[in-house]
């Protein structure tokens, strides 16, 4: 797959890391890619199935725990990454630095692939 066909992609992507990742890097995934949502679209987006996180969009709440993250599926974390990449880009590339910072034992093929289509594939991976 070339890198336009990758950057057209990108939402599969980030499922397909979601649904290999450990439940630590699930959950800030789910955390990053809810930062730049409201509270409509939160209870609209993948007919709901974040609402029960409705209350961590504050700057003081708790975050969110592996647990509630369990709950979703890659299914919706698709849908969820779809909005967000129409509406704030830029968080997008703020989970290519999630990966790109992690350690080895989360570098998917996924996650590789991710990170070139997200043009990230130069920043060091450990």
């Amino acid at each position: 797959m070339s890198e336009v066909e990758l950057t057209r992609h990108i939402p599969e992507l980030v499922s397909e890391v979601y649904q290999e990742a450990p439940a630590p890097l699930r959950t800030q995934l789910v955390e990053c890619l809810m930062r730049p949502l409201g509270p409509l679209a939160v209870v609209a987006i993948a007919a709901g199935a974040f609402r029960h996180l409705l209350h961590r969009l504050g700057r003081e709440a708790a975050p969110i725990s592996p647990d509630e993250v369990r709950r979703i599926t890659p299914e919706q974390v698709l849908e969820l990454t779809r909005y967000v990449e129409q509406c704030s880009p830029d968080a997008l590339r703020r989970i290519g630095a999630l990966i790109a910072d992690g350690p080895i034992g989360v570098v998917t093929t996924s996650g590789v692939a991710l990170l070139i289509a997200l043009g990230l594939a130069s920043h060091p991976i450990y």
